[in-house]
């Protein structure tokens, strides 16, 4: 007798609260330079460069002052914003975002 799959995972229906959330997520701003989370936090640029998700190269480009210097992106601030997030609290997060 053959088993029958059943699905592994069923998505959960979004009512209008998550449609909202979604909504505004879409639209948030939320962005942190590098140097504002620099002078927030005691990390150094490697670690700058895990948390965005690049190279120690393109981090050390956006602390250049000279024509060398390069803008980190809307992605990389976001990163930096919601790295800044998580670290402030941290404690206060549910387990599973821990």
């Amino acid at each position: 007798m053959a088993a029958t799959a059943m699905p592994l995972n069923i998505p959960r229906r979004l009512g209008q609260r998550e449609i909202d959330l979604i909504e505004q997520l879409a639209h948030c701003q939320l962005e942190m330079t590098p140097r504002q989370f620099e002078a927030k936090w005691d990390v150094d640029r490697s670690q700058i460069a895990a948390l965005c998700h690049c190279s120690l190269g393109n981090v050390k480009r956006w602390f250049r002052t000279d024509d060398n210097y390069r803008s980190p992106t809307k992605y990389h601030r976001r990163y930096l914003a919601l790295s800044d997030l998580y670290l402030e609290h941290f404690d206060r997060l549910p387990l599973e975002l821990q």
